[in-house]
């Protein structure tokens, strides 16, 4: 697939993404990697259906993605909490815009709230949270309504070091759990080998796959404790020689873009 925007101030198109083309099986944590600029994000937009092809297209089951799609959740760079309600009220949301009742709602609320370690906190409004906690709201809000496929966009880049280790274990063991197929963009080589099935190495704009890297250790994982298995570091050599040539190329023209 294939996605160009228009740039009306210059009279021409920019290629975000070019003749892009991979597939992901169900159940597989598959993590997107590449410079800065080269369409992860914008990939991840044309199969939520948010942003339509120019060219190509995307199936699921089989069916082409032409709309938001129900059977996908996507959880953003930024947590996309209601600041004016509370805990509670912000992962039953979805259930509510999916036409589910109030009433029947809170058993699934209080589950996903207690999965992701905020029993007590049901009543708390964002701005009383922590980063790592709003993190753990954003992701319930997601997985409340059981999508079959989960895409997260640099979900924990923003955290620091500690609180994103636990955010990364919490998200693979509820993987583990229930097996939903994830699509995960990320601008860190560790963490994508730490959570992942397969690796998408992107090009530098206009992003195409440049190669895609089977990452096997064993599971279940923990994120700390899996950079210590002796391939780990094979692998990250690995990836990281076929990824490097793409982040100098997308810095470079960076650097040439910059006025003055």
């Amino acid at each position: 697939m294939t996605h160009r925007f228009p740039l009306p101030r210059e009279g021409r198109e920019f290629t975000a993404v070019e003749n892009v083309s991979f597939s992901v099986g169900g159940g597989e944590f598959v993590s997107i990697v590449g410079p800065s600029g080269c369409g992860k994000s914008t990939l991840l937009g044309l199969v939520a259906g948010l942003v339509p092809a120019t060219a190509g297209r995307i199936t699921l089951d089989g069916q082409p993605v032409d709309g938001v799609n129900p059977r996908l959740g996507f959880v953003f760079q930024r947590d996309a909490l209601f600041p004016w309600k509370t805990v509670a009220q912000n992962v039953g949301l979805p259930l509510l815009f999916r036409g589910i009742d109030a009433t029947s709602t809170g058993p699934r609320v209080a589950e996903w709230i207690a999965r992701i370690g905020l029993t007590g906190f049901e009543h708390y409004h964002p701005h009383q949270l922590s980063g790592g906690m709003r993190k753990r709201v954003a992701l319930a809000m997601t997985m409340v309504y059981d999508p079959e496929v989960v895409l997260m966009d640099e979900p924990f880049g923003a955290l620091d070091v500690q609180t994103r280790n636990l955010m990364e274990n919490d998200l693979l063991d509820i993987w583990a759990q229930f097996r939903r197929t994830v699509v995960f963009v990320t601008h860190d080589l560790e963490e994508a080998i730490a959570l992942s099935d397969r690796i998408v190495v992107m090009t530098a704009s206009p992003g195409r796959v440049k190669s895609i890297y089977p990452i096997d250790l064993p599971r279940p994982r923990s994120v700390t404790e899996i950079r210590f298995h002796p391939d780990f570091g094979r692998l990250y050599e690995t990836i990281w020689k076929d990824l490097k040539d793409e982040v100098r190329v997308g810095y470079e023209r960076s650097q040439k873009s910059l006025p003055g």
